[in-house]
């Protein structure tokens, strides 16, 4: 065989060594103490709910568990039809560290979750604001390490990256192609903490710690109320503000099921990702423009080697591309062999990730074809026009 063909397949093993080398440069919780703090700050948690029967029960049940000193828990009814609220109660058994509130009417120009985040620091009392989602679990030391994080890298937001639960064929086929994506494009939690651009940070929406003083000075959520992807849009805000923005992995600490099913996953990754990822770039109309194709490269830079194998083995492509194929589908599969056994413990997934690519692609078209227009949680909302916060 020629040297063509390994030539030709360097993209793929470069890509590979290169994302798997920023992947490594993390840090973790583990590395800070869960014993008390000798002077903890005051630290109020605030939690958004809307429809969250699923998951509240178990999200408080955790809070409840938390050996964090100083600790206030508001949970934010945003206008469930459900039983959020009244899970909510129940699972706070009467703790009075705990309180379960109903959001405010929402006001025109804001999204849900930002206006019930808000509402919730309005009322908290903390020195440290925590918000988190309701589909989260909390470990016992989770607060303590990530409060004395914060204040040992003197962070204005530390946000924790936790672990991911899947359930189902489709999560565990889908949700590990979307964070090989997000940890190609920003690396491991090092390389965030360390960016210098605004473009170059990202915080986990699951989980964001801020200093009470550095939220008020951002504006809070006030500031980024039109933004879905609005952890996003507060981490680069921070960043351009001068703020520390630093991520750090929290796998033993924090666990959340993003999506149940197939129908949700689709729903929420459409949701996110174009109308979200295209608040990350450069100003200009040129780059805005190019951005649905920017979207999609990875995709076909995935698809492309199976394709072209395919092809070869119907006698389509001459052996030479045949080659390539089979060498960039092997590099290809030890790519995807690695993402899935590190994420689910079932390296053979790796064998269905074409089928994943495929999905993915559709995600992302049907996302670019709505474009600024969001629908989420019985709610829609257009976009178009929005300033930056």
């Amino acid at each position: 065989m020629s040297w063509g063909p390994l030539l030709a397949a360097a993209p793929w093993l470069a890509a590979v060594a290169i994302v798997l080398w920023r992947v490594r440069q993390s840090r973790s919780l583990d590395e800070y103490s869960a014993g008390a703090l000798a002077e903890p700050p005051s630290l109020s948690v605030v939690v958004p709910a809307r429809n969250e029967s699923a998951n509240i029960t178990r999200c408080v049940a955790s809070l409840r568990a938390s050996t964090y000193a100083a600790l206030e828990v508001i949970v934010v009814d945003d206008h469930s039809s459900d039983d959020t609220a009244r899970l909510a109660r129940e699972a706070a058994g009467g703790d009075s560290r705990i309180r379960v509130v109903a959001a405010r009417d929402l006001e025109p120009g804001w999204l849900g979750k930002q206006w019930a985040c808000a509402h919730g620091a309005s009322l908290a009392r903390g020195r440290v604001l925590c918000f988190t989602d309701a589909d989260t679990v909390h470990a016992p030391d989770l607060h303590v390490r990530s409060v004395r994080a914060l204040l040992d890298r003197r962070a204005d937001l530390l946000s924790v990256a936790g672990a991911q639960e899947l359930g189902t064929f489709w999560e565990r086929l889908m949700q590990p192609q979307v964070f090989a994506l997000l940890f190609a494009r920003y690396g491991g939690s090092e390389i965030v903490s360390r960016a210098t651009r605004p473009e170059d940070v990202i915080a986990n929406g699951q989980y964001l710690l801020f200093q009470r003083s550095s939220y008020d000075a951002l504006g809070g959520h006030a500031s980024v109320r039109r933004k879905v992807a609005e952890d996003l849009a507060l981490a680069m805000r921070a960043k351009r503000h001068g703020m520390r923005v630093h991520l750090i992995q929290g796998l033993d600490q924090l666990s959340t099921r993003m999506y149940a099913s197939l129908g949700a996953l689709v729903r929420g990754w459409m949701k996110n990702v174009y109308a979200g990822g295209i608040e990350t770039l450069p100003s200009g109309r040129v780059v805005r423009l190019l951005f649905p194709l920017l979207l999609l490269t990875p995709i076909l830079f995935w698809l492309a080697p199976p394709v072209a194998l395919g092809l070869w083995l119907a006698g389509l492509l001459s052996a030479g591309a045949g080659a390539w194929a089979l060498v960039t589908c092997a590099i290809l599969l030890l790519w995807w062999l690695i993402v899935y056994t590190a994420m689910t413990r079932r390296p053979w997934y790796a064998l269905a990730a074409p089928m994943g690519n495929l999905l993915l692609g559709y995600i992302f078209l049907r996302a670019i074809a709505r474009g600024t227009h969001v629908e989420w949680k019985g709610r829609e909302y257009e976009l178009q026009g929005d300033d930056d916060g």
